[in-house]
């Protein structure tokens, strides 16, 4: 019978684009718009309208009331009553987002930033440690008395006696036998640390959107990925406070000094009631420390170059979380060269790390030094 010869290679076929209906064409921007807004429907929407009347994103058979009745239906939205008692279902209240949406915009933060993640429930972070972990490691050694006969690996034992006995029967001795060897799994706890000085908005460069969508992304990938680890967020300004998760889409700047001494210090009583043993903290930040609190509870500030008081003070609170074992790893998004040289010593105080980063590629960054961190086991 002759053979068909079948085409080899790559084939290259004509790229169809997914269809989209009209609904979830507007639910795509308006999902960046509303992270923009921190949260604000009725601003969102503004901005919705004013972009469908330069690039025509509905029609006369789906109109712009029509998106937001199926935002209501689908319940991404509700309608609550006004202080008058007016509202309620009848287009005369305050729109608000619901905890659908605020679940939707963490996925889509993870897929623009990770990508496309599948949901697992054990875990997969190795550390540097072999033995008898969770994760096949691929090496093999010989059998010792009271490893369990489940690592046996049957297939290189049997290899084994044929080897040391020949073929003609099957003699398998303890001698034969080989275990193979496993990786441990952590489990991590790791604080977010996010700046909200104003300087997160000067210079007309938004820095804060990115920051809220790197924090919903990793929230997402730690719940979804990683759901034994544990994650919280705290902000800092003049002081620090730790908020929720679903809080996130809400988060803006406010007119604050940058009080990093306040947010370390907050990170490190957080990570101290975990049982975690690996522990690490993420600072995402622009500006320099400008500000402390003191002993007598007023709060010290001064935004003109490098307070070596406020400076000192923040190498001390790196040194101390070096001594509890907690490395923080700082992404920079501001490139002035005084700055770096201040985050370089702060760095070398923890012996921790620093990354150097635009607003482009920082939630890819911060998503390598993550897992890169879930291999070391922290003693």
């Amino acid at each position: 019978m002759k053979k068909k010869n079948r085409p080899t290679g790559f084939v290259f076929t004509k790229h169809d684009p997914k269809e989209q209906s009209p609904f979830e064409r507007l639910f795509e921007i308006f999902q960046e718009l509303i992270t923009h807004t921190s949260g604000d429907f009725d601003e969102a929407i503004d901005w919705l309208r004013q972009l469908d009347k330069e690039y025509n994103l509905t029609t006369a058979e789906y109109t712009m009331d029509d998106f937001i009745e199926d935002l209501k239906k689908k319940g991404y939205i509700r309608e609550e009553f006004r202080p008058d008692g007016k509202g309620g279902g009848k287009g005369e209240g305050k729109n608000s987002i619901t905890e659908k949406l605020e679940r939707s915009l963490r996925k889509r933060a993870l897929e623009q930033i990770f990508g496309k993640l599948k949901k697992s429930t054990g875990g997969n972070h190795k550390t540097k440690y072999i033995g008898q972990g969770d994760e096949q490691a691929g090496e093999f050694r010989n059998y010792q008395f009271g490893d369990p006969l489940e690592r046996i690996s049957m297939t290189e034992s049997l290899k084994n006696a044929q080897i040391n006995h020949g073929i003609e029967g099957l003699n398998l001795s303890e001698n034969d036998l080989v275990v193979e060897e496993s990786m441990h799994k952590s489990q991590m706890s790791t604080v977010l640390m996010i700046d909200i000085s104003h300087s997160m908005i000067l210079y007309g460069e938004d820095r804060i959107t990115p920051a809220k969508k790197v924090a919903m992304a990793l929230s997402e990938l730690i719940t979804t990925r990683y759901p034994k680890d544990t994650l919280d967020i705290l902000v800092f300004g003049n002081d620090a406070w730790p908020i929720k998760i679903k809080d996130l889409p809400y988060l803006n700047v406010g007119p604050f000094h940058t009080n990093t001494v306040a947010g370390l210090q907050l990170a490190m009583d957080m990570l101290r009631r975990k049982r975690n043993t690996n522990k690490q903290i993420f600072m995402i930040t622009d500006g320099k420390p400008s500000c402390m609190q003191l002993p007598n509870g007023e709060y010290y500030k001064n935004s003109v170059g490098l307070d070596p008081n406020i400076v000192k003070k923040c190498y001390m609170m790196a040194r101390q979380a070096r001594k509890l074992h907690i490395p923080i790893t700082t992404f920079m998004i501001a490139q002035d060269p005084y700055l770096m040289q201040f985050v370089d010593h702060f760095t070398a105080a923890n012996q921790g790390k620093a990354f150097y980063t635009g607003l482009k590629g920082l939630g890819e960054m911060i998503f390598t030094d993550y897992e890169t961190n879930r291999k070391r086991k922290l003693r």
